[in-house]
């Protein structure tokens, strides 16, 4: 029956079956690997879904309901194990071992599914129908949400007016008056206030960004699956000796999906990897190209093939990498973030084995170039507000973003071969509960003191910008007179803002262009432009109509000197106590323990 079923089935959110066949004692079907984990572990490890993710997924899910329905098909055993990610964040329903095929719209009988989720006439076995399947789905919306629910628009109560409603309506006893079951099926669940925000064409084309989309890697990468279970090893099922003419009973099992015949098979595009083991057999280490204070950059050769690229070697004991190999991994595919190959790791270090970039750094090239001028400046410029905007609208903030991280990938000079990299202090914006803050999220969902210090970590990088772009066109810092400046007078003018923008090569440069720089530099972050806003300046946009005329510069050793002291003056500024709400204090936690001590005892 389940192999009858996944042939018959096309659709984007269940799993597609690509082989069937059998050997003297064993069926065999061949699936989709979903690299993403099943929703199960990823809800046992974030402890609850926000709205949002609930939104997206029952949609989803309701959507892949609707088209078994369609097929007369009762699924019977829905539950979060049974429901997996793809490399992408969709969902895609699988195991099909308790499905039913209804004949006429009659009954069916059998006792069958997970207890928790089943529905009232299938425990007490008076018959059901497809709309078991709606009790269940109203079960998995209710467990995703009862972790607790982290709202945080001004809509609260009418959002919990609506999920109740909706549930209530999913719960109900007879399962003719159940939500989904009607005349209109589906469309009674489409209509329904809580996905009112759900465009379904978009989401059944898989146009609709998912809420979490995971850092897979390989084809074999099994990180978001249980340890429990992929720690196990692996053994085929035991089977009972099959009879002389037992494979006449499977005859025709066999099946080769019909788009795997009808084209060729097409490689995954998934360039992601993961940490694995034994660095020595793959890449002979080389020279140091770089020295940090939790890392070293060395030329790394791969044995194999010869091919040159950059290991980044980051001490485990010193800093945690996580998030900088989740970064790169996600949005490393950006034409101008560095690319990363592989990643490694041993009991004490971490390596990432990136592309090696021939270029060198953005300054060294233009300090020692012949011939620089305002409308190269607002090229290279160009280059990189396009990929902050894109790093900022996914919700990552560099947080480092100074000239030495900007570098050329080769020999060429071209503005299109300018790669952003070293995201070590980079962060990806997360919610209250820790889950990632993607596109489709809007400040409804996001509390303000994320919002808030989101914009703060995205001005910060806008101000790292202008200082080089301050550098670019008047071939000095502006803050920093030379390297030996001291931190507190450099950062002494950056809190008044003060910069010179009438010497020197100013006397040649257009309006607009200081014009952009005063917003990039301004000293409230608020007020200061966003990547957006840049890439909109008539400077960037009509930079064909610029001056060609070289500008002039210091030595390469002071700007590079100057340029280095004004980032040590900012990376050594006191930060700001990271303040919890009061009712988070020690204090408050003793004072709430003493009143339910107090209230018991008087029990």
């Amino acid at each position: 029956m389940e192999r009858d079923i996944l042939a018959e089935v096309r659709h984007p959110f269940v799993v597609k079956l690509h082989y069937a066949f059998q050997t003297e004692g064993k069926l065999y079907l061949i699936l989709d690997f979903l690299k993403g984990g099943d929703l199960f572990t990823r809800l046992s490890k974030e402890v609850m879904f926000t709205e949002e993710d609930v939104k997206f997924y029952l949609a989803e899910l309701a959507l892949a309901l609707d088209h078994l329905h369609g097929l007369g098909i009762i699924y019977r055993d829905l539950k979060p194990e049974n429901i997996l990610l793809d490399s992408d964040g969709h969902i895609s329903l699988t195991d099909f071992g308790l499905s039913k095929e209804a004949l006429n719209d009659q009954k069916a009988y059998s006792f069958c599914g997970t207890i928790e989720y089943m529905a009232p006439e299938v425990i007490n076995r008076k018959g059901h129908t497809m709309a078991a399947d709606w009790w269940s789905f109203g079960v998995l919306m209710f467990e995703m949400l009862t972790g607790g629910l982290p709202f945080q628009g001004t809509n609260r109560k009418e959002t919990m007016i609506q999920i109740l409603n909706l549930l209530r309506a999913l719960f109900k006893r007879n399962p003719a008056n159940r939500l989904g079951s009607g005349p209109n099926a589906i469309g009674d669940i489409k209509a329904h206030p809580f996905f009112a925000t759900i465009d379904w064409g978009q989401l059944y084309r898989r146009e609709v960004v998912p809420p979490f989309i995971p850092a897979v890697s390989r084809p074999d990468n099994t990180l978001y699956f249980d340890r429990e279970f992929t720690s196990k090893t692996p053994e085929d099922s035991p089977g009972v000796p099959p009879s002389a003419n037992a494979h006449e009973l499977f005859r025709g099992f066999s099946f080769v999906a019909p788009s795997l015949t009808e084209e060729d098979y097409v490689k995954s595009k998934d360039n992601h990897l993961y940490f694995k083991e034994g660095i020595a057999k793959e890449y002979e280490l080389k020279e140091d190209l770089g020295l940090g204070s939790y890392s070293t950059c060395k030329r790394a050769v791969h044995r194999a093939t010869g091919k040159e690229y950059a290991v980044k070697i980051i001490d485990k004991f010193k800093r945690d990498c996580l998030e900088e190999v989740e970064i790169l991994l996600r949005y490393g595919q950006h034409p101008n973030i560095l690319t990363v190959y592989d990643v490694y790791q041993d009991a004490a270090s971490v390596y990432i084995i990136m592309e090696l970039l021939k270029g060198g750094e953005l300054l060294d090239r233009i300090l020692n170039q012949k011939h620089f001028s305002e409308r190269e400046a607002s090229a290279v410029l160009e280059v990189i507000a396009k990929t902050m905007k894109f790093l900022h609208d996914n919700g990552v903030v560099h947080r480092d973003l100074k000239p030495s991280n900007i570098m050329y990938a080769d020999e060429s000079g071209s503005p299109e071969s300018l790669r952003i990299c070293d995201f070590g202090f980079a962060k990806q914006m997360r919610a209250e509960n820790g889950l990632l803050m993607t596109p489709c999220y809007t400040a409804n969902f996001v509390a303000p003191e994320v919002l808030k210090k989101q914009g703060y970590d995205e001005a910060c990088d806008i101000w790292s910008m202008g200082v080089l772009l301050y550098t670019m066109l008047a071939g000095h810092t502006p803050f920093a007179n030379g390297p030996n400046d001291t931190p507190n007078h450099i950062l002494a003018r950056i809190g008044e803002g003060r910069f010179d923008l009438m010497s020197g090569n100013w006397a040649n440069i257009s309006s607009p262009a200081k014009h952009l720089v005063q917003k990039m530099l301004h000293v409230d972050p608020k007020q200061r432009y966003r990547a957006a806003d840049v890439l909109g300046h008539a400077w960037i946009v009509n930079k064909n109509n610029l001056p060609v005329s070289r500008l002039s510069h210091q030595e390469p050793h002071l700007v590079k000197g100057a340029m280095a002291a004004t980032f040590r003056a900012i990376n050594s500024y006191p930060k700001p106590p990271n303040l919890e709400p009061v009712a988070a204090s020690e204090l408050a936690r003793r004072r709430a323990n003493k009143a339910r001590h107090h209230s018991s005892t008087e029990v």
